[in-house]
């Protein structure tokens, strides 16, 4: 086989390579339109909207009435590929337990507008204007957050930071492209030093900005509100290590619980009575 015939089928496998890669990361990046359905009977819920670069947000406010007090909202961003009804849960026990919740759609799930996921580039920006929303929904109430996944991402990623009280942050990627290679690991196996680097490069044709701004771990040691980290021993796709690694990259005041045997999932879904008692105690100490 001469050099340049080698030269040529190299080169074949690369563009082929890239060719799938694009392919990936657009699908990866595509809208999850989905029909929400009626709000739940047992909340008393409003529904609201709000706009944020372009897109138009859904979901729903739960206020306090006055026999429940008031301890303050929490701001709840689901994951990726999920919407609002991911958080349902989570929002009927805050409620009992005193806090007013907004809940939402991210961009380019569920009812919301916006014309691709951006991994937290864009939804950070997102979880700002939900906060803002916020306060002006419960003025003068403390304020804290629950991001899961994507939804801990755009908390991390916002910019400037979210002006909240708390955050407790699931399953938290430290950078896309660990994010990106642990997802191919057990995919793609022994290739995917090779597939990793092209996915990465995807991301600004696909979305219009490098996966080096997708750094989570970079912002925690500069967030001074009181973090709450959470995460599966089983995940393969935020491995303990690297949980571990944006806990101890965080800035005081933090704590973590790590979920003995849960992978990349619903951590209340997996342990909801543990879940309420160690998230309503922290909230408690902070949210006030």
């Amino acid at each position: 086989m001469t050099l340049r015939r080698v030269a040529v089928q190299v080169g074949a496998v690369i563009a082929i390579g890239f060719a799938v890669a694009f392919a990936a990361v657009w699908n990866l990046a595509s809208p999850e339109r989905n029909a929400v359905g009626a709000a739940p009977a047992d909340l008393p819920v409003r529904d609201i909207e709000f706009v944020s670069h372009g897109a138009t947000l859904r979901g729903w406010f739960v206020p306090v009435g006055q026999r429940n007090g008031h301890r303050g909202v929490i701001v709840l961003l689901h994951g990726v590929r999920g919407n609002r009804l991911q958080m349902a849960d989570r929002a009927r026990f805050l409620h009992r337990a005193g806090y007013a919740v907004l809940l939402f759609d991210s961009r380019a799930h569920g009812q919301s507008g916006g014309d691709a996921i951006t991994f937290g580039h864009l939804e950070s920006e997102d979880a700002r204007a939900a906060v803002a929303l916020a306060r002006t929904l419960a003025p003068g109430e403390p304020v804290g957050v629950i991001g899961v996944s994507l939804g801990g991402a755009a908390v991390l990623l916002a910019n400037p930071p979210l002006d909240v009280d708390a955050m407790v942050l699931e399953s938290v990627y430290p950078s896309i492209d660990r994010a990106i290679a642990n997802r191919l690991r057990w995919r793609a196996g022994f290739l995917t030093p090779l597939f990793a680097p092209m996915l990465e490069s995807m991301i600004p044709v696909r979305l219009g900005f490098h996966a080096s701004e997708l750094r989570p771990i970079v912002h925690i040691g500069k967030l001074t509100p009181a973090k709450f980290f959470l995460f599966g021993t089983a995940d393969r796709d935020t491995t303990v290590e690297e949980s571990m690694e944006l806990f101890n990259s965080a800035a005081e005041p933090k704590q973590m619980w790590a979920v003995e045997g849960a992978a990349h999932v619903d951590l209340y879904s997996f342990a909801p009575r543990e879940y309420e008692r160690r998230v309503l105690e922290f909230l408690g100490r902070w949210v006030r």
